[in-house]
């Protein structure tokens, strides 16, 4: 389903950085992703002044599209990585920091979390994953 609505909204943006932005408005409001945000206290938005994801003017991205691909081969290849048949808002969430790489980490960070933190919490739903 997360794939899904940024498929819609991706072409909308107008930079990486508001792509990045839209993502985790996406992610914030499903599965266990949600769930890994919110315990970090990811606010819905930015506490930064004047951060608000979307570019000062600019054109919409001509690879939205091709970034959604990225992400969605990256998910999958998580939820394999971790025995899964089916990909979660996790494996999602960690596709995302791979594909946008720092900018996703400056957008998470301008919500109150790190892309360290982040990394921490899906790192321990792994193992807990790996011992089931």
């Amino acid at each position: 389903m997360a794939l899904g609505i940024a498929a819609t909204a991706m072409p909308f943006a107008g930079s990486p950085e508001a792509e990045a932005e839209r993502w985790l408005r996406i992610l914030r409001m499903h599965g266990d992703a949600s769930l890994i945000l919110s315990s970090l206290g990811v606010t819905e938005a930015p506490q930064e002044e004047g951060h608000n994801g979307e570019p000062a003017g600019g054109a919409p991205t001509a690879t939205a599209g091709d970034a959604v691909s990225r992400v969605t081969e990256e998910a999958e290849r998580s939820a394999s990585r971790r025995g899964a048949e089916v990909v979660e808002t996790g494996d999602v969430l960690l596709a995302v920091m791979r594909v946008y790489g720092e900018t996703f980490d400056h957008v998470l960070e301008a919500h109150g979390t790190s892309g360290d933190e982040v990394r921490q919490l899906l790192e321990l739903r792994c193992a807990s994953a790996e011992e089931t």
